[in-house]
């Protein structure tokens, strides 16, 4: 569906294995992931793309596209338009084992265990969160159940919301495509909450749910059977990472939830408290300019903020 420009075959990665499979950083205290392609990386819409298209695609979700491409229209973006391409991430600051969400960046981290001889990996995905008035609660809590082609029943409060709109639920919603669920279902230890598929794929990348995580169907057609039952999953709100890769310290910035707002001078002071933290209780040279474009721009794209003279010493360590 897209025409992408031409790319030497020579510059992709044979560890690599898919656009959200991405090698675990080699070099201990490195944080930074990287897809097959060096930033920046673009491709060529056709007419009838809309960047919605684009995005699943590229197993982005609406909101990634969007900041990535401030003034590409999300609808008609035109034939031959320019539509970067986000291909980098900073870990989230968590444990970096079993699955973490990060609310503002809208992306699922997976962290499985490497087989014998294989190296070790991270598996990243674009999810949708809960709504204003459902948000998604932060915290630790593991997999507990996993249900395949799951039925759903409506909470009462849900059935009401609806019913207000003159929409009638079902008590029961039977398993099929058509489920608000999806196919696949993991639930987690707090009450009430899944990571689901969806009926509703446009919806991936913005806050839309009664605050449980969904997926793109084909995105947790793969994960689920990798994600045991028992496994820990961290939900985190981290609008500002920091992050090493080898001897460059790169900063990644998002738009905090609605209803968290912060300042620049307070997201200042946030990403200062960070550099501090991941440099040795120091802060270094920075390239001002730069970080200060970040911080306005929040647009989720990892950029370097210092380099180093020198490169650190330790690598395949964990």
């Amino acid at each position: 569906m897209i025409n992408k420009i031409v790319i030497s075959f020579a510059l992709f990665s044979c560890c690599t294995v898919s656009a959200n499979s991405f090698l675990y950083p080699l070099v201990k205290g490195d944080t930074l992931i990287r897809g097959e392609i060096e930033e920046p990386y673009y491709v060529l819409a056709k007419h009838e793309d809309t960047l919605l298209d684009i995005a699943r695609d590229f197993d982005l979700g609406q909101n990634e596209i969007l900041l990535a491409n401030p003034t590409v229209d999300r609808w008609m973006p035109g034939e031959n338009t320019k539509v970067r391409i986000p291909n980098s991430h900073i870990l989230p600051d968590t444990p970096h084992e079993g699955v973490v969400l990060n609310l503002p960046e809208y992306r699922l981290y997976f962290y499985p265990k490497p087989k014998a001889d294989e190296p070790k990996m991270v598996i990243t995905h674009p999810i949708s969160i809960g709504r204003v008035d459902w948000d998604t609660p932060l915290g630790e809590t593991r997999i507990i159940a996993k249900k395949e082609n799951p039925t759903w029943t409506p909470p009462q409060s849900i059935k009401d919301e609806h019913a207000e709109k003159g929409e009638i639920l079902p008590d029961v919603f039977p398993a099929g495509p058509d489920n608000p669920l999806g196919l696949f279902a993991l639930r987690l230890g707090v009450p009430g909450y899944l990571i689901h598929s969806t009926n509703k794929p446009y919806g991936v990348g913005m806050r839309v749910s009664h605050g449980c995580i969904r997926m793109y169907p084909e995105d947790i057609e793969k994960l689920f059977p990798q994600v045991k039952r028992g496994t820990k999953v961290y939900i985190v709100n981290q609008p500002i990472k920091v992050g090493w890769s080898k001897n460059k310290l790169y900063i990644e910035v998002y738009p905090e939830l609605e209803g968290k707002e912060n300042s620049y001078s307070e997201r200042l002071a946030s990403a200062l408290d960070l550099i501090e933290r991941v440099n040795n209780n120091q802060i270094p040279v920075l390239k001002g300019a730069v970080l200060r474009r970040a911080l306005e721009q929040r647009n989720g794209i990892p950029v370097a903020i210092f380099e180093s003279a020198f490169l650190p010493l330790d690598e395949g360590k964990d």
